[in-house]
């Protein structure tokens, strides 16, 4: 299957942020049931696009506050409650006496939806999350989000993701790879989340993009990438970016076709007929086809609802309870998907948006631009109930342009303890992706209590998900990479004869030889091998390098 193929298969596949980085066999992490291996453990990040209205999506229903919601703040837009019983939350599972309730939303799917997931233990509400300086403006405050920053200052992440940052600390030593580590659907954009801060090249979209070498067809190339190319010249380090870039293209594309093809790689219920169930159903059968894929984000948008958010005065009906009805079914068969078999013992999934909305109603049917908002955590390794107490709906007056600002939970937290407790992150990692500068505090000494349970938590003495970085090139140096047909090898100190031995990224021996490195270089012909990853092991029998090496 072609990769233009594969992009049809759904609108919502028409953008993939690829990430590249490999697990494998390396990859160890975490579970002291499971022989500190869970090396299949897997995250979704479902992003509700937009800014998602916190208070009409988890009311929070107690006597004095209800009241106050209803008459004073939002008297048109209210969700009312006529069956308290089937939409509350349990008690027992909140560790909290105050009442809070559901969308009636929320219900929808076979399963009950969101309320049937947290009635069955596998879902946690996060009440009020956000960073300590919110920023309403959507681009400025999804770039906070994406770079890990609390809006103080971007000293916590500049340019770069906080995702990028954490798998390129994690995962160095094993760049670059045969297939993609992190997946995006659902976006002709690309998450800066999956910016690395020095491998500029892990995220790629791929929306509309013929699979035959697009990126040096574009750039005159003749689809063929040129056997040199200048490394000292600005010119010279661009070309070879757009040849890489290139040639990731095409190796995760095969990867992800290969995947989505396998025999195994079927969905066992079926999904609803909206773009977000076609994101999560495509997601399910490539976990389900053995790609070794870490991180998956799919997107549904609209949540941006300055008009008809209800589309009449006390009338639930209209955009908002559309998505949540959307979001709630599409999970709902998701985890039923995963659920099915053990693959739903190594996925978490979260749900995330860019802020709140004000506690007061506009003109328009509609709310602007808040802060806070919850997020739901949810999947089997999820210890499900509530996290936080319910909103003071007293702080939100007309002297805050109405308001609700306490931040019960720094959205940093709760992934630096899915890093650690579902990953098995050591410190330092975590660290790397975001540190708390404004307080100089580590995350992980912070994290969210009793999110993952017990029978998945990760041990303290298991974690071995650390950084590992590679040392920097000091004997040879190979080049171009990627290689169309002939590898270079460059002698940088000693220049004598070495051995060599070509091998698979599998670790299948396909040559060996010596290279006489006394005219200063030797050549290994590449031409015949198909594209993909492999390693060049380079020896003169004191000094040793392994060079990793993409054929395009």
């Amino acid at each position: 299957m072609k990769r233009r193929s594969f992009v049809k298969l759904s609108a919502s596949a028409s953008a993939l942020g690829l990430f590249p980085s490999e697990l494998g066999a390396a990859l160890k992490l975490a579970n002291t049931s499971l022989d500190c291996n869970v090396s299949n453990r897997k995250i979704v990040l479902i992003e509700l696009k937009g800014g998602n209205d916190g208070l009409n999506t988890l009311i929070p229903y107690n006597d004095y506050a209800y009241e106050y919601y209803r008459d004073t703040l939002r008297p048109d837009i209210y969700i009312p409650v006529s069956d308290y019983s089937n939409l509350a939350v349990d008690n027992t599972l909140t560790g909290t006496s105050q009442d809070l309730v559901f969308n009636p939303a929320l219900l929808t799917g076979d399963n009950s939806g969101f309320k049937g997931l947290y009635q069955s233990g596998m879902l946690r509400v996060l009440q009020s999350v956000g960073y300590p300086s919110q920023n309403k403006s959507h681009f400025a405050s999804v770039d906070l989000w994406a770079t890990g920053n609390d809006g103080n200052s971007w000293d916590n992440g500049k340019g770069s993701g906080w995702m990028g940052r954490f798998m390129e600390e994690a995962y160095s030593d094993l760049l670059p790879a045969n297939f993609p580590v992190g997946i995006q659907l659902g976006s002709s954009n690309t998450w800066l989340g999956f910016h690395a801060e020095h491998e500029h090249g892990m995220a790629l979209n791929i929306e509309g993009q013929n699979s035959e070498n697009f990126y040096t067809v574009l750039s005159g190339l003749a689809g063929q990438a040129p056997s040199s190319v200048p490394t000292d010249t600005h010119f010279g380090k661009e070309l070879q970016h757009i040849i890489q870039t290139d040639a990731y293209a095409n190796i995760y594309a095969n990867a992800i076709e290969n995947a989505y093809n396998d025999p195994n790689s079927t969905n066992t219920v079926s999904y609803p007929d909206t773009d977000l169930a076609d994101q999560l159903k495509t997601v399910a059968r490539l976990m389900r086809g053995g790609i070794e894929t870490k991180v998956y984000m799919v997107t549904i948008g609209g949540f941006d609802t300055h008009n008809n958010q209800n589309q009449s005065s006390n009338d639930i009906q209209g955009r908002h309870t559309s998505l949540l009805n959307e979001l709630s079914a599409a999970v709902d068969a998701f985890v039923a998907d995963i659920n099915s078999d053990s693959l739903g013992d190594d996925v978490v999934g979260l749900t995330f948006s860019e802020f709140g909305r004000k506690a007061m109603q506009n003109g328009n049917l509609g709310t602007d631009h808040g802060e806070i908002a919850p997020m739901f955590v949810f999947g089997k390794p999820v210890q499900g109930g509530v996290s936080g107490d319910n909103v003071n709906l007293h702080e939100a007056t007309s002297s805050n342009n109405w308001q609700l600002k306490t931040v019960q939970h720094d959205y940093r937290q709760i992934f630096a303890t899915l890093m650690q407790d579902f990953l098995g992150a050591t410190d330092s990692v975590v660290d790397n992706a975001f540190f708390d500068q404004t307080n100089q505090q580590s995350f992980v000494d912070n994290k969210i209590q009793n999110l993952i349970k017990g029978s998945h938590y990760v041990d303290t003495s298991c974690y071995t998900l650390s950084s590992n970085q590679p040392s920097e090139e000091t004997f040879w140096a190979t080049y171009p990479n990627p290689v169309y047909d002939t590898l270079f090898v460059n002698p940088l100190s000693f220049d004598s004869t070495i051995e060599y031995r070509l091998l698979h990224a599998n670790g299948r021996m396909i040559e060996k030889g010596q290279l006489d490195l006394s005219n200063g270089y030797g050549t290994i012909d590449m031409s015949a091998l198909s594209s993909g990853l492999y390693i060049v092991h380079l020896s003169d029998g004191t000094r040793t390098e392994n060079k990793k090496i993409i054929k395009s």
